[in-house]
């Protein structure tokens, strides 16, 4: 799909539909014809103004009322009532009505934008509208026999030539963070056979060669995490066949000072969790092919972040293992000291990832950037408390929260603060050893979850906990993200923390 940016007089007669937004008329006597000031076409308002059947079409969301004009078609689009009318509501307007052009198979049309923007700010709404627009312009289709991309070219119509520049000013940042996105979503629909831990690894680096100039990529190899003593890491991956890679992305802005700050990234990337001997149960285990989509997201928001040029020094950190089941893998009991020192009794083997994100996390502290981010599908029990609408957030450094949920505020995407209470981190204190992997009972899962991360932070570092496992796929709520699959949220968040701060 392709957007382009026009100001003009006359719409392209190389499209095959004008699309015009209709504002929802509230009471059954205000119907008439809509407010028709953004159509520039002399002709088309004639038509509308004396079209029968105009002035019933109320303009309820998502509606349409088509009909032909000088041998073009034209699509009245409801927005719905524009005066409770957010960006957001304009993202999910934008999903809808590529999905009806993919629906109707339409490669070319114009699209009347000042028409669906209701009250928002010309700037803020061009970007939400594009950026929704190539956000449901995705598939995951490359294992399909047959297959064919839907073609669409898109003439955006803007009323104000300044609107047309700043547009297009923020077109290649648009792209840049959707085309991340989307990075993001590959990674976590492919097949687990496929993406074993080292074939992850080597996808990345070959991204980063490909697409990322100036950022060093460090990959270690079972030796060097052995090396690094990550035994919670490897713990994980003893009943793998394939070995585990911790791979280690640097990126430094063109200009650095001394005040330049360095803010980290990290991420779980269990390509696949059986559960290992607290193995899951069938039903449980499909879908676990999503449990790397913590480091899919981080990696996601660093490759945007580098491409929008951040003024951050940014380090992305992803452990990668599958956790498995063979006679050498880790048993219920086990007990594992950390990189940090801390003895671990693992009594779940399903509780892995905080495993390998504490020797991650601990790995990164000895980098002693400014704040550090990790993501992770950490929790069950965070769908219990949030639904798979909204992203948990835990940290230590109430400052450095604020300043992520500001920027979900800001992009739109849903995320909530939980507590770390002392009487969580008390609950995971072990008798046989330092700390245990899991609770005392079931309540609280992805809060104690956070407090076990926190036992790996060191030197008073600004830390934040990110539990995807709600957000991370199956969006069918937001009709900008696949119904079925990876779905990127968060990426977005991210990446305007990492270059606007």
């Amino acid at each position: 799909m392709t957007v382009e940016f026009t100001y003009s007089t006359s719409l392209s007669e190389k499209a095959s539909t004008t699309i015009i937004g209709i504002n929802q008329l509230a009471k059954e006597k205000d119907k008439k014809a809509p407010n028709l000031k953004f159509i520039a076409s002399k002709a088309l308002k004639d038509s509308l103004t004396n079209l029968k059947n105009f002035k019933s079409f109320s303009g309820e969301r998502n509606s349409t009322f088509s009909f032909h004009n000088e041998n073009q078609e034209n699509l009245l689009y409801g927005i719905g009532d524009s005066s409770k009318y957010s960006t957001e509501d304009l993202r999910k307007v934008a999903g809808n009505l590529f999905k009806y052009l993919k629906i109707n198979n339409s490669n070319n049309v114009n699209i009347v934008f000042d028409s669906f923007r209701g009250k928002n700010k010309s700037s803020e709404a061009v970007i939400a509208f594009v950026e929704a627009l190539y956000m449901s312009d995705y598939e995951f289709i490359k294992y399909k026999s047959e297959s064919k991309k839907f073609s669409l070219t898109i003439n955006l119509v803007l009323t104000a030539a300044k609107d047309v520049n700043s547009a297009k000013k923020a077109e290649t940042s648009i792209i840049n963070t959707v085309e991340s996105l989307n990075v993001t979503r590959d990674f976590v629909n492919e097949a687990p056979n496929v993406l074993t831990s080292v074939e992850y690894a080597k996808q990345v680096q070959n991204d980063v060669t490909k697409n990322l100039k100036g950022v060093k990529v460090k990959i270690l190899n079972k030796a060097q995490i052995k090396k690094e003593k990550m035994n919670l890491f490897l713990s994980v991956n003893a009943g793998s066949g394939y070995e585990p890679r911790l791979v280690h992305l640097t990126y430094t802005p063109k200009k650095v000072t001394k005040k330049t700050k360095h803010f980290a990234l990290v991420g779980k990337g269990i390509v696949f969790d059986t559960g290992g001997y607290s193995l899951k149960p069938s039903g449980a285990m499909a879908g676990m092919k999503f449990d790397m989509g913590g480091s899919a997201t981080v990696y996601g928001a660093f490759r945007a972040a580098v491409l929008n040029n951040s003024p951050y020094k940014l380090t992305c950190v992803l452990a990668m293992t599958d956790n498995a089941v063979n006679s050498f893998a880790t048993f219920p009991d086990a007990i594992v000291k950390g990189r940090n020192g801390k003895t671990v009794e693992i009594l779940n083997t399903d509780a892995e990832g905080r495993l390998i994100l504490a020797d991650a996390l601990d790995y990164t502290c000895d980098l002693n950037p400014d704040g550090i981010i990790d993501a992770a599908t950490l929790t069950g029990a965070c769908l219990v408390a949030l639904g798979n609408q909204v992203c948990a957030v835990l940290g230590n450094n109430q400052k450095f929260t604020n300043q992520l949920l500001s920027n979900c505020k800001k992009q739109e995407e849903y995320a909530w603060e939980l507590p770390i209470i002392n009487e969580w981190r008390s609950d995971i204190k072990s008798k046989v050893a330092d700390i245990k992997n899991i609770g005392s009972g079931r309540l609280a899962g992805t809060a104690i979850g956070a407090a076990f991360l926190q036992e790996f932070i060191k030197n008073d570092i600004p830390w934040i906990h990110l539990d995807i496992a709600g957000v991370c796929d199956s969006q069918s709520h937001l009709s900008y993200c696949p119904a079925d699959g990876a779905s990127g949220l968060m990426v977005r968040s991210l990446n305007r923390m990492l270059t606007n701060g």
